[in-house]
């Protein structure tokens, strides 16, 4: 049975979330990774004129791009964070959109050199929904990117998540955690000419990896 999503319950976790994760004193920066300074950069979207990023919390990575002359969209389904993005990348050109991503991708028109989400939306919204929607929106040739934790062993699907703590308020959400060959499939599957998934090792042995995913447009 899929996840239930409550979006109104989401979107105050990821509000309360937002009003921690902010930091004034931020600088634009691009890394697929949750080490600082380790893996690849903005190199696996290719050269696009413009890009969407899915969830795009904090907005960095897309003060980078746009700063570099992309034309870089962000969605984010907290209005407290695209509040935030929109005053401190005011002067970079990134634009900040608050939505939830999956109504967005239905209704937006525009079509995009590449589609990412590092650790953001493609890991909490159901993949045959997203996968195909994310598709329409790319030209052709274009790059669908996305990194986040890789699943633990075992545990697969659509998985629970608590956030804030385990006292007090329940605020939680589900992501979504395959191996490796089991999302090159549901990309493929989605329309995508090819898609490489793999698991890049963590900068110290034994700490947690990163899952890089990178699917391209016929």
């Amino acid at each position: 049975m899929p996840a239930q999503h409550d979006i109104a319950a989401e979107t105050e976790l990821w509000d309360t979330f937002a009003a921690s994760a902010f930091k004034d004193d931020a600088e634009p920066n691009f890394c697929w990774t949750q080490y600082a300074g380790h893996g690849p950069g903005p190199e696996l979207l290719g050269n696009p004129r413009s890009v969407l990023e899915i969830g795009c919390g904090t907005g960095r990575a897309l003060a980078h791009l746009a700063r570099r002359g992309v034309a870089a969209r962000g969605v984010d389904l907290s209005a407290v964070m695209v509040k935030k993005t929109t005053t401190k990348w005011a002067g970079t050109g990134a634009e900040f959109v608050c939505s939830e991503v999956l109504e967005y991708l239905s209704e937006d028109k525009e079509v995009y050199g590449a589609v990412y989400s590092i650790f953001g939306a493609a890991w909490f919204t159901d993949p045959s929904r997203l996968f195909p929607l994310v598709r329409q929106r790319l030209g052709p040739g274009g790059i669908f990117a996305f990194s986040q934790p890789p699943a633990i062993p075992g545990a697969y699907g659509p998985q629970g998540m608590y956030k804030g703590g385990f006292a007090g308020k329940a605020m939680f959400t589900y992501r979504y955690s395959y191996r490796p060959a089991v999302w090159e499939r549901l990309l493929t599957r989605a329309g995508f000419a090819m898609a490489e998934a793999r698991i890049l090792e963590a900068p110290h042995p034994g700490h947690i990896g990163t899952l890089l995913v990178r699917a391209v447009a016929p």
